[in-house]
């Protein structure tokens, strides 16, 4: 007997106030893209293309911190700028969902830094 395969993982987003979301995530979709296909705050000035923090999350536990790849070093710079940096801070676009991951719950920063244009959220395409 062969077990299901997991095509969707559990992810908890909770934001500034403390508010949780628990959404589906497909496997191989990024943190950013979920966030905003389910009405969630995680900015994403640059779309995924490594050249912001605004989509900086934090892993609320560290047994799935560890279950992350390693930052890039593009990764490692964009994260030197943002707001409330953390241990276990990534950048949403790097973190990808696969099935290791479910249950894993990311917080929202207070903040964030927009260097680009302060207040402006792309709509994801």
């Amino acid at each position: 007997m062969t077990l299901p395969l997991v095509c969707r993982i559990s992810v908890t987003f909770v934001d500034k106030d403390g508010d949780e979301k628990c959404i589906k995530v497909p496997i191989g979709m990024s943190m950013l893209e979920a966030a905003h296909e389910n009405d969630i705050d995680l900015e994403g000035a640059c779309e995924g293309s490594l050249a912001c923090s605004t989509c900086h999350v934090i892993v609320m536990d560290m047994e799935y911190y560890n279950k992350l790849e390693d930052p890039s070093d593009e990764e490692n710079d964009m994260l030197d700028l943002a707001f409330g940096l953390t241990e276990s801070s990534r950048l949403g676009c790097q973190v990808i969902a696969k099935p290791e991951l479910d249950g894993m719950r990311l917080a929202l920063p207070a903040a964030t830094r927009n260097f680009a244009v302060d207040g402006y959220k792309p709509k994801p395409h």
